[in-house]
């Protein structure tokens, strides 16, 4: 239990300051950009994080939003009960997982689209000899074909997307304070020790996708995403009353709008 309480002591001293808020989005640009030109102008080594199969890629960077989704959940449940004690804040502010749920899916079937709209199958990796009798992705990987078209970047949507999130509602500690000795303490303690965990794997894979995976381009654009995603909600929408709301906070409305504006 020491163990745990000083993991979350120091998730909450790094992860619950305004200024990675405010600088996070920017950190997550530069690191793009960055990665992106080494991958272009001096390719790293293949690894173990180059291999699609890796097991962070497997179970948990293509289960991004399941995470994300599951552990903030009771997270957002347990923190704003505790300082409202309304469970009509409380279900007004878990609403913000069915928005987060909205965004991951359309984005992710925009992009789906925009790769089948812009692609063709071809006979090799190389794009050699278009088959033009496969018209969609689907029947070109049945028939043995190598599909290519414009594909945003998922996963630098998701990644970028699930950690601003993630980051915005643990703002909500600045404000919960628990007896020690009672459970609730030790479920936001855990909870704390897991999302933050969890945004520094999503965190560390959106640097492995800027350094191994797509192009600079399909990066860009799934990055953007994501903040658009983000700022849409947690900059703008979220700010007005007919909202979902943000994390409850002393004045958090008057330190939100501030923060934007710098």
């Amino acid at each position: 239990m020491e163990h745990l309480e000083r993991c979350a002591w120091f998730l909450r001293g790094t992860l619950v300051r305004a200024a990675v808020r405010r600088y996070l989005p920017w950190a997550l640009v530069a690191s793009m950009v960055a990665g992106s030109l080494l991958k272009e102008l001096s390719p790293l080594p293949e690894s173990f994080l180059s291999n699609k199969r890796n097991v962070l890629n497997v179970y948990f960077v293509k289960l991004a939003w399941a995470w994300t989704f599951c552990l903030l959940l009771p997270f957002i449940a347990l923190t704003n009960y505790h300082l409202t004690g309304k469970a009509g804040v409380v279900l007004r502010r878990l609403s913000t997982l069915l928005v987060g749920t909205a965004i991951w899916y359309v984005c992710t079937a925009l992009f789906s689209n925009i790769e089948h709209y812009t692609g063709s199958c071809y006979q090799s990796p190389a794009m050699e000899g278009v088959r033009e009798e496969h018209r969609s992705k689907q029947q070109c990987h049945r028939e043995g074909g190598f599909w290519h078209g414009f594909d945003i970047s998922g996963h630098s949507f998701l990644l970028t997307f699930c950690a601003l999130m993630i980051v915005e509602e643990m703002a909500v500690l600045h404000e919960v304070k628990t007896d020690r000795s009672h459970c609730l303490h030790m479920a936001i303690t855990t909870l704390v020790v897991a999302l933050g965990f969890l945004t520094f794997i999503w965190v560390w894979m959106f640097l492995c996708t800027a350094v191994y995976f797509h192009d600079l381009s399909q990066k860009v654009f799934g990055t953007l995403f994501g903040l658009l995603g983000w700022y849409g909600t947690y900059g703008f929408w979220y700010l007005k009353s007919f909202s979902p709301g943000l994390p409850p906070q002393s004045s958090s409305l008057n330190l939100k709008q501030d923060s934007y504006k710098k």
